[in-house]
């Protein structure tokens, strides 16, 4: 689609930042910067913040180090580049990742809080990396940096960055998907916070779920595990609430409608079947590697998150997780490694969020807690869940 400054204005290749470029900076950006800080993260005078930034221009991590300084925190930025961890991680080794992952490690024990702005110039850019070398990679660099160290011991929140690729996969003219981002990204998470409230209190009394719809008929239970409401703390963009099920509950199969991709591969149509929590059967547009995948540890084949989403603004897939997990009347049911915030035991190299969308565009669906009916066609039934459907969440009274 050409130069991203001509696509979208607003993004600047880095060290191409004109005069006039300054002149054209979208409002939002300062104002999706401040949210970041003021919002996600609460940074506070004194902190530290590392600012990690995959394959995107400098203006937004510009206004990220503005904000952090008016806070008087101290930031830290790091610029990374797809292509160049691809090159990394292929061929590699363990001790060369092991290193990797220890160097990064002890940078991240260092800050109190971590912004990261995830673009991509190529969603496929790990698709051709071993499954081998990519286990090496997820073992001894993300799991110990991430799930280890980044998620239960500092304040975080992962955005992901629009690119011209992304307007492409949605499937969006330009404009309309700049609008949707910026409708997504800067939305009142306050009032959304207040909303999942009702539904938090629910859940954390709820023993059975079940969930039906298009190949879909699975039961589970929820009883004694956490529930975690997410609204603008974590992700950007956000919309969520999630738990995990009683690790062995699980019965039944489950048909995800929403193209994923995993290890730099799309899978689209996983049907997944349970037994006593374990996966028994998978099948999916990659059956034989969908399954090296839910292979790779003892935990692979257990489910480690179940998640229901409510932003108003997204409302189709795009084939990118942090909007997919989040669609208005979603749902994700998660094989692999559990949260340690809403923990069911369960430990995986891998933590793979797949999408069921449950409105009638997709198909319909319902969602049962203890035989009560809470949400038909993706909107909620009961009255008091009812301020997190659609209309109510965008303030259209």
């Amino acid at each position: 689609m050409g130069n991203a400054r001509f696509i979208f204005p607003w993004l600047t290749p880095f060290g191409k930042q004109t005069e006039k470029a300054n002149k054209m900076k979208d409002p939002r950006i300062a104002q999706l910067a401040q949210n970041l800080i003021a919002h996600s993260v609460k940074l506070k005078k004194g902190e530290v913040v590392l600012i990690e930034a995959f394959d995107v221009p400098e203006d937004l991590v510009v206004e990220l180090i503005r904000e952090a300084k008016r806070k008087k925190a101290i930031p830290l930025v790091t610029l990374k580049r797809n292509r160049v961890l691809r090159e990394l991680i292929k061929g590699t080794t363990s001790e060369h990742m092991e290193l990797i992952g220890d160097l990064e490690t002890h940078r991240m024990k260092k800050v109190d809080a971590y912004v990261a702005v995830r673009g991509s110039e190529n969603i496929s850019e790990l698709s051709d990396v071993a499954s081998r070398h990519m286990d090496l990679y997820q073992a001894k660099w993300l799991k110990p940096v991430h799930f280890g160290i980044r998620v239960p011991k500092t304040k975080w929140v992962v955005l992901r960055y629009p690119s011209p690729s992304m307007a492409q996969q949605a499937e969006m003219s330009t404009e309309a998907f700049e609008t949707l981002y910026f409708n997504v990204c800067n939305l009142d998470y306050a009032r959304m916070d207040r909303a999942l409230t009702p539904l938090k209190r629910l859940m954390e009394k709820t023993d059975n779920v079940r969930l039906t719809g298009p190949g879909t008929d699975l039961e589970f239970s929820i009883k004694g595990i956490p529930v975690v409401k997410c609204a603008g703390n974590r992700n950007i963009p956000d919309g969520e609430i999630y738990t995990a099920p009683v690790k062995l509950s699980v019965n039944g199969e489950i048909t995800y409608n929403v193209p994923t991709i995993y290890h730099g591969t799309k899978f689209e149509n996983i049907h997944l079947t349970f037994q006593n929590g374990k996966i028994v059967k998978a099948a999916g547009s990659d059956t034989k590697k969908l399954n090296a995948i839910l292979n790779a540890d003892k935990g692979a084949r257990y489910v480690g998150e179940f998640a229901i989403g409510v932003n108003p603004y997204i409302t189709r897939a795009m084939t990118d997780i942090l909007f997919d997990e989040k669609i208005s009347g979603s749902i994700h049911f998660t094989p692999g490694t559990c949260y340690d915030e809403a923990s069911n035991g369960n430990k995986s190299k891998i933590h793979w969020d797949m999408v069921l969308v449950q409105t009638k565009a997709f198909g319909g669906g319902e969602i049962f807690f203890d035989g009560k009916l809470i949400r038909k066609d993706g909107r909620f039934v009961p009255k008091s869940l009812q301020k997190l459907n659609p209309e109510n969440l965008k303030g259209e009274q």
